[in-house]
């Protein structure tokens, strides 16, 4: 294969990943280039995504003023936290044990995982409502972190990362004295960084933009995450105010980039390490 050819392929790949990535942003640029829009001018009949007036200061003034944008954020942040945590503390005993444990149920905890892929939050809404009703824990961080403190997706994430890792590790440590707990601490989890950091994007950005979820527990805005606050934004003041609205759907969405940005490189580690093992 000669260098011209490569370069041509190197520069069709570009093309084709540059495309894809326009494709994928194209909303985000279209919902940045609304946000510094004045009224009349997102309603007009011409379509740019340049402001011909810039109107930031002004949509950002209201999307700050009319909702308690530091409220929605940190129920966003207490609620994705705590969900998260309690999450990985679960999940990583069950999959440690799942992969390196062997025990006659094994087989079918993993069939039950499998199975536990396919269940909806939508099909235990109503249950789970009427039970959290009955406890008076209706708009309150319990009902919205409670359902999710069992993640099948972070069990099945874990043990196949868990399998990747030596057993000629475990029984090291099994000789030098450790329990099975202890080996979980101060083996498996400094090991599992990568995966746990890919799962906490998952987690996160499922979590932060849930929106079906908080509409059904939560009615008093104290406990309002940060899509329900997008909801309450435009039924109490906003309107058709979508200059406003995108510029406070700019600020929600802000912190869960930054946070990709930051966790890239560990993201695609551990979801490149999942696969190394069956």
């Amino acid at each position: 294969m000669t260098a011209h050819s490569l370069t041509l392929g190197r520069m069709l790949r570009f093309g084709l990943l540059s495309l894809g990535a326009l494709l994928f942003l194209a909303p985000y640029i279209f919902m940045i280039s609304t946000a510094g829009k004045a009224q009349s001018e997102i309603f007009s009949s011409s379509l740019s995504l340049i402001p011909e007036q810039w109107s930031f200061a002004e949509n950002f003034t209201k999307a700050l003023s009319r909702v308690s944008m530091p409220t929605l954020l940190m129920n966003g942040v207490i609620v994705c936290a705590l969900i998260f945590l309690v999450q990985v503390v679960v999940a990583i005993p069950c999959a440690y044990a799942m992969a390196k444990l062997k025990f006659r149920a094994a087989r079918i905890m993993m069939v039950l995982v499998m199975l536990g892929l396919l269940v909806p939050i939508h099909a235990t809404a109503l249950p789970l409502y009427v039970a959290f009703d009955r406890l008076s824990v209706l708009n309150s961080y319990t009902a919205l972190v409670a359902p999710f403190s069992i993640s099948v997706f972070a069990i099945f994430l874990f043990l196949q990362f868990f399998r990747a890792i030596p057993d000629d590790l475990i029984h090291a440590a099994r000789l030098d004295g450790m329990s099975e707990a202890g080996i979980v601490a101060r083996v498996i989890v400094p090991n599992a960084w990568p995966a746990i950091t890919a799962f906490a994007i998952f987690s996160v950005v499922a979590h932060w933009n849930d929106l079906f979820w908080p509409l059904v527990v939560v009615s008093n805005q104290d406990f309002a995450t940060p899509p329900l606050g997008l909801l309450y934004f435009r039924a109490a003041e906003a309107g058709d105010d979508y200059g406003a609205l995108m510029a406070a759907t700019l600020i929600i969405t802000l912190p869960l980039v930054a946070a990709f940005l930051v966790a890239q490189k560990r993201f695609v580690e551990g979801i490149t390490m999942t696969g190394l093992k069956g």
